[in-house]
């Protein structure tokens, strides 16, 4: 059995801990004091039955003494030294340190590892914006027509008199510089959803999630009828789910989607909503409650009932857990939404349905269900956390008596509507 170095300091450590005293532990073993002191000082090498012997006194497994400071251990906590700028760290001592503080030498080399893999995303995500080619490109682009449309709008607005053989070029430069601002903002767009896993770099586990459910549109057939065991498979065969972050997210997450299937079949319940679009009436009809049944529409494969389902998840803080977006309706990646969408509402207003219609710029309109309830156990002493769920699905023929939809926005950095009285920022397509 091979010996660590360290093996003598585990002894003392564990015989302190025991608060047994140093002549107590030889006396047991049958071995002298002063034997014992260079055995703990690690001056004297130990095997054998004497080994046996001092796990035994200190009711510990043997191999707790001999193998409990790893190399990989040592070595972690070396590089966290090297790097560390006029670092006093006596590196003389630090098998000593290992073997006296097993714990505080884990929690230093596990946060090591944590700040070197945050340094590589921040470097990753700092070179693919600085680098990039199509990004330079696209967005020279969308500059240049929008300084084209707006340099041609001027003339226009600021020339009552002009010839309208002119005028009608104009106006065909501003539909044709239009035409391509949209191409190239959609092309933008369609590049950052369409990045092949293994290129990007996800800065958190919660977007390497949400690009394996874009990848499946959101409806995980395999995890229809195939349990957790067909979740695990899915977790396997992802690329995106390579970390032990985003591996237990999409583990808790698919458990969910199993349980609402369990609860909700999908065939039963496409046939439900065929007839029934209010999730409150459908989650009477299952017998289920009204967010897991929010939750499984948005899981429905796109054609089924001939409408598109969207899912916004928000917590207290106004953080967007989950994210499902639809044609007209997008959700910022990063940071809050609109303060107006009515899943924020909602969360003052625990446990009371809403239904809002909205529109979005430049006017599409959508109804919008919004419902918030404690997600952690009721208890006393116990802050009780709400969460929130909104589901989206566009108006095609809105009634004639119809109030007016709430204008919205996706979030105000990048919102047109100026006259808001929730703005909290200029927004950067502002002239």
């Amino acid at each position: 059995m091979p010996k660590s170095s360290l093996t003598g300091s585990r002894i003392r450590e564990r015989r302190q801990s025991l608060r047994m005293k140093q002549a107590d532990l030889a006396r047991d073993v049958g071995i002298s004091a002063s034997y014992l002191n260079l055995i703990e000082h690690n001056r004297r090498r130990i095997g054998g039955k004497v080994l046996l012997d001092i796990a035994t006194a200190l009711r510990v497994d043997v191999n707790a003494l001999t193998q409990g400071a790893e190399e990989t251990l040592l070595e972690g906590l070396r590089e966290a030294a090297a790097s560390a700028r006029r670092s006093a760290a006596e590196l003389d001592r630090i098998e000593e340190f290992v073997a006296r503080f097993p714990g505080w030498a884990q929690l230093i080399a596990a946060q090591r590892r944590r700040m070197v893999n945050q340094e590589r995303t921040i470097e990753a995500l700092n070179d693919r914006l600085t680098h990039d080619p199509f990004l330079a490109e696209a967005m020279h682009d969308l500059v240049s027509n929008v300084t084209a449309i707006r340099s041609t709008a001027a003339i226009l607005a600021q020339t009552p008199e002009i010839e309208a053989a002119w005028r009608d070029r104009f106006h065909r430069n501003m539909l044709e510089e239009s035409d391509r601002l949209a191409q190239g903002s959609q092309a933008l767009v369609s590049y950052f959803d369409t990045q092949v896993a293994s290129e990007v770099t996800f800065a958190t586990a919660q977007e390497a999630l949400e690009s394996v459910l874009a990848e499946h549109e959101h409806h995980l057939a395999s995890l229809e009828t195939g349990g957790i065991a067909a979740a695990e498979d899915l977790i396997d065969h992802a690329p995106q789910l390579a970390t032990p972050q985003a591996r237990a997210l999409a583990l808790s997450y698919f458990r969910t989607y199993i349980r609402d299937a369990d609860r909700l079949p999908l065939k039963p319940l496409q046939a439900a909503f065929e007839k029934e679009r209010d999730p409150a009436k459908l989650a009477q009809q299952f017998q289920v409650p009204l967010p897991q049944v929010m939750h499984r529409l948005a899981c429905l494969p796109q054609s089924a009932g001939g409408v598109d389902v969207g899912l916004v998840v928000a917590d207290s803080s106004g953080s967007l857990l989950h994210r499902k977006g639809i044609d007209g309706f997008p959700i910022p990646r990063f940071g809050a939404a609109c303060s107006l969408w009515p899943v924020y509402q909602s969360l003052s207003h625990p446990t009371q349905p809403l239904k809002v219609d909205v529109a979005t710029p430049p006017g599409r309109r959508f109804v919008t269900y919004a419902i918030s309830e404690v997600s952690t156990p009721v208890a006393f002493d116990v802050p009780q956390i709400p969460r929130a769920w909104m589901l989206v699905m566009e108006v095609d023929r809105p009634a004639r008596d119809a109030a007016e939809p709430r204008a919205i926005g996706t979030t105000c950095r990048i919102c047109p509507r100026d006259a808001c009285s929730a703005r909290r920022e200029p927004s950067i397509l502002a002239g």
